[in-house]
């Protein structure tokens, strides 16, 4: 049995989730972890909200309230969003926890005893108008590398490198959209140069990660590390553990991956097992599998590492980054500032959860940037999920109901057809299960759609409506390799559409726990008692509501 603990990258808590987070980060861990629990491993998923930063502070500012009523608003928003997608955590905390402040001034000082921290005095912008600082996010220009316009004065999206925000070329603050001034302020910084040999080394032992993650990070090493700024000057976030240093504050990319391992030790105080957290965190063991967007490529797997592997307690390392790309919107990049995305809340007064999880899962960014729009939504939810999945079950049930009173028997001895298209659909089955083992969650989906043709083809092939009038027998023999095929799909599917396979489980007469070596167990009489659609249409009206509502967003 494997022990894994599993996280998704925490979501910045000045605003809802939207579906880019869901593609990005969420629904993908929640796919893995309900696939390692049918595995009968030992797994744990992880996760929360990224509590501190100028944002958050602007943002209380601006509607005259404090940070942490933000935060707190925000946080349990994302609750109840994933909630709705059925997105289940042992435990969503945020950064601003107790905890979790102690953890992160743990381990600033642990490095800064270990000589791997750097204090330096340096250039700041800063903006007059707003007299203050300004963080690097709150400064765009133009990227000194691609000159792609927008970049950050962290990163930019574009190439994907890291920035000093004083290399931008024409810089602006995003507070006031003014040039900003140059003030001399105080920082420490991570000394990144030190870890450069030993992070080679690590990384060349990631030959199973994904090619996208590898790729980005090898160039990015091969251009050798600078030290990072991990503080700033704000009064929202972790105090430095110093004396003498008020203002100055964890900058948040530094403090916010510690968020994984307080949400653990919350978690387990929560069910009164106050030191188990050591058994995830301290046994090698343990794989670590971080769920996270191609932004976030650099911290988990350059600087969180070294971090980690610098405390005093031997943590363990990420065992994987399987990191998504990023999803568009109707063909256009997603824009919050702008409103152009679909926020979960707003979905869920419209539409089941379900439905998105399906969708999101069939269209999953794994290598590459991938599209959603209404029209697609729509396509794939009437097509796949009702025309083949939800049609196959309604016709078997239907006829078992009409001719053998729901019971459905298994015969001692099968038909060469049923046989093969059995083996086929078993085949099919495991190659399900090492998708979700590698985090190819779009084939999975793709491929359980197919073990659902596949069922059609044969209830289609064999033509029970006419058995039934001359060997009832055949008839059965259909509807009960019909029937096992649902049972297959009501595992292998599970992990990305679970609501609607448990309904799918209740019909068939399957009331016991199920796990993925129950696939090849096809002994089970089936006795099929309430039987109701899976599934429903989406009308062409609800389509064009969603897109009338992104149209008024253009103007």
């Amino acid at each position: 049995m494997d022990k894994i603990l599993v996280t998704s990258a925490l979501t910045y808590a000045n605003g809802k989730l939207h579906i880019g987070h869901i593609a990005g980060s969420y629904l993908n861990a929640d796919v893995f972890v309900r696939y390692q629990k049918l595995l009968k491993n030992d797994v744990i998923y992880i996760g929360g909200s990224d509590d501190y930063g100028t944002p958050i502070s602007l943002k209380a500012e601006e509607e005259g309230v404090t940070p942490q009523s933000i935060v707190d608003k925000f946080n349990k928003s994302m609750r109840a969003d994933l909630a709705g997608l059925n997105i289940r955590l042992d435990n969503f905390s945020g950064t601003s926890h107790q905890n979790h402040i102690k953890d992160s001034q743990d381990f600033f000082t642990n490095l800064n005893e270990a000589g791997y921290i750097k204090k330096r005095s340096l250039q700041q912008f800063y903006d007059a108008s707003k007299n203050r600082f300004l963080s690097d996010r709150l400064v765009e220009g133009i990227c000194p590398f691609c000159k792609a316009d927008g970049a950050r004065g962290d990163q930019c999206d574009e190439c994907g490198k890291l920035i000093d925000a004083m290399e931008l070329i024409d810089p602006k603050s995003k507070l006031s959209a003014e040039t900003p001034i140059i003030k001399e302020t105080t920082h420490w910084y991570l000394d990144l140069p030190k870890f450069e040999n030993e992070l080679k080394d690590w990384l060349e032992t990631k030959t199973y990660w994904k090619d996208n993650v590898r790729n980005f990070i090898l160039s990015w090493l091969n251009e050798g590390l600078q030290e990072r700024a991990i503080t700033r000057d704000l009064d929202w976030g972790v105090p430095i553990p110093l004396e003498n240093t008020d203002g100055k504050v964890l900058y948040v990319w530094f403090d916010a991956p510690i968020g994984y391992l307080s949400s653990t030790k919350e978690f387990f105080q929560k069910i009164d097992k106050p030191e188990k957290w050591k058994d995830y965190w301290l046994d090698k063991n343990t794989k670590m599998v971080h769920f996270l967007g191609k932004d976030n490529i650099p911290f988990h797997t350059i600087i969180w590492p070294a971090m980690l592997s610098k405390q005093k307690e031997n943590f363990v390392l990420p065992h994987n980054v399987p990191a998504n790309e990023y999803l568009t919107l109707e063909g256009q990049k997603m824009s919050t500032s702008r409103d152009w995305t679909v926020w979960v809340e707003d979905y869920l007064q419209d539409f089941e959860g379900e439905y998105l999880r399906f969708v999101l899962a069939a269209n999953a960014p794994e290598t590459r940037d991938s599209d959603f729009n209404w029209k697609d939504f729509q396509l794939k939810i009437n097509n796949d999920l009702n025309n083949v999945l939800g049609n196959l079950a309604n016709r078997n049930f239907m006829f078992a109901k009409k001719y053998f009173d729901g019971n459905i028997s298994r015969k001692n001895e099968l038909s060469p057809n049923a046989k093969n298209t059995l083996t086929e659909v078993n085949d099919l089955a495991s190659e399900i299960g090492k998708c979700y083992a590698n985090y190819e969650v779009r084939k999975a989906t793709k491929l359980f759609i197919d073990i659902a043709r596949i069922g059609n083809k044969y209830f289609n092939e064999t033509q029970p409506w006419k058995e039934i009038k001359t060997d009832s027998a055949k008839a059965e023999e259909t509807l009960f390799i019909c029937s096992e095929i649902l049972r297959i799909i009501s595992i292998v599917a599970s992990p990305v559409i679970p609501k609607s396979m448990d309904k799918l489980r209740k019909m068939l007469g399957l009331n016991e726990e199920f796990f993925w070596q129950n696939l090849a167990k096809n002994q089970h009489n089936f006795i099929i008692d309430e039987v109701e659609r899976l599934y429903r249409k989406i009308d062409d009206n609800e389509i064009e509501k969603q897109i009338n509502l992104l149209e008024k967003k253009k103007r």
